[in-house]
């Protein structure tokens, strides 16, 4: 079920909210409200592994239990703590990594092994769900947290239907206490969370969907049918695409979150403006990049053990952030590609780049992460490669000729002006960008409104273009 689809649009999502609103005061009957419908809303897409959520959600649960119960000398708690990691991550390798590993096994052994790729189709969100869940598992063993109240309060925590498929990755203490009140959403929170909701639609068909048509007319090619404006196209639409289909996503989760009451982080933070590798990251998937930091980087020992060995964790939890985003050579190679760019940034890169005018260094940095994006979308790593040499032969012409619709061109132009006018922003100093919102608020309302009829037309006419991150 998407959520620009007329089925949530029109039915389910009203009659959710409605009967939200109108149970009363009671938390827990709000509670179950929700976990139900998130329930229907998992399984009306995955009907088969939403029992095997449940089951891993009955897992967790032993786990946490057991882990608060013994004592913070107890072997045990080590024990409970690995039984529940290793229980999560056994069913993001089995549904994301199976194929890969024995497609490779079987090219490192030919005809020693002569296994088959087994086709296991991969649950949607099952990345995000899995790294929810060992976030619990930990912050209960680190005494962040104490175990869920109830079966019913961590269960929505894992299905809270908003951010069930792409994020944000919430922490379950952030959280917490906002299930367990299950707020009623006031008019004030109902009018911010649909205009939030409508940005998202607006950001993901009008602008993502438009340019995932130009990007996958060029990545549909091998490098050899393409030339260099060809090559350069596709990277620059799916540059501007990835960030409109995400940033959208989270749009629409923190504005769905925001009109039952709930106030979900954010995720994004004008990523493109940034002047450094670091920055960026700082600033794209930010609920990723803290659950890197937090839960694989400082256990490593952060930048506590030396510059040598800092820079080795830097990349190896980037690497493995390129393997959690999917099971193939091209994400193994874009997180060792981004790993390395931040291991440079701490050494000398980000100095370096400090020293220029920020929109220069702006630049550079947007071309380091449009060369990593070619890497991230490309189907092979010839592919990839052949794509970069061709960004680098300004004469190479493509064989065919081939020419993209203006639409395609005016979704990547419109999506350049706003990222020009939020560099604009960071370099005006002294206006109220607050206090001139405020002023135009009416206007921007309106503009906005019409813009998402708009985009559920187009939703309506055009074919479904799934959202990138659900895949992961």
């Amino acid at each position: 079920m998407l959520f620009y689809e007329p089925l949530f649009l029109f039915l389910f999502a009203p009659a959710v909210y409605l009967v939200y609103e109108l149970v009363g005061a009671r938390a827990t009957l709000r509670a179950l409200i929700l976990l139900l419908a998130s329930f229907a809303f998992y399984a009306w897409s995955e009907p088969v592994f939403i029992w095997v959520v449940l089951v891993s959600i009955a897992v967790d649960l032993l786990a946490a239990q057991k882990i608060a119960a013994l004592g913070e000398t107890a072997p045990a708690r080590r024990w409970w703590l690995a039984f529940g990691v290793c229980a999560n991550l056994a069913v993001l390798v089995y549904y994301k990594y199976t194929g890969f590993i024995v497609q490779n096994l079987d090219a490192m052994l030919p005809g020693a092994l002569a296994l088959a790729v087994p086709k296991i189709a991969l649950p949607v969100g099952v990345s995000f769900i899995v790294f929810e869940k060992i976030t619990y598992l930990v912050d209960v063993y680190r005494k962040i947290t104490a175990p869920a109240r109830s079966a019913l309060l961590y269960a929505l925590y894992v299905l809270f239907f908003p951010k069930l498929l792409a994020g944000p990755i919430i922490k379950y203490h952030d959280i917490a206490a906002q299930f367990e009140s299950c707020p009623k959403g006031r008019i004030d929170d109902f009018s911010a969370g649909f205009a939030r909701f409508m940005l998202g639609v607006v950001k993901k068909v009008l602008l993502a969907d438009a340019l995932a048509s130009g990007a996958d007319l060029v990545f549909a090619h091998p490098p050899s049918e393409l030339g260099f404006t060809e090559a350069w196209a596709g990277v620059i639409f799916f540059t501007f695409q990835i960030y409109f289909d995400f940033s959208g996503y989270s749009d629409m989760a923190i504005g769905l979150a925001r009109m039952f009451g709930f106030r979900l982080l954010e995720n994004f933070d004008c990523p493109y403006v940034a002047t450094t590798v670091t920055e960026f990251w700082r600033r794209w998937h930010m609920s990723l990049t803290s659950w890197i930091r937090e839960y694989l980087y400082f256990p490593l020992g952060g930048s506590r053990v030396g510059p040598w060995r800092t820079n080795f964790n830097l990349w190896l939890c980037f690497l493995a952030s390129g393997v959690w985003h999917g099971a193939a050579w091209t994400f193994v190679a874009w997180g060792a590609y981004n790993g390395a760019f931040l291991a440079l940034d701490r050494m000398f890169l980000a100095k370096s780049l400090g020293r220029l005018p920020a929109l220069l260094a702006n630049l550079i940095t947007f071309l380091v992460t449009m060369i990593g994006w070619t890497i991230f979308r490309a189907t092979s790593l010839g592919q990839a490669f052949g794509l970069l040499g061709l960004m680098a032969q300004p004469f190479a012409a493509s064989p065919e000729g081939e020419v993209f619709p203006a639409y395609y061109w005016l979704a990547a132009a419109v999506g350049a002006a706003i990222v020009i006018a939020q560099r604009a922003e960071l370099m005006i100093e002294g206006l109220d960008w607050v206090a001139l919102a405020r002023r135009r608020a009416f206007a921007a309302n309106s503009a906005l409104a019409a813009l998402f009829v708009a985009a559920l037309a187009e939703a309506l006419a055009e074919p479904f273009k799934p959202f990138i991150y659900f895949r992961f």
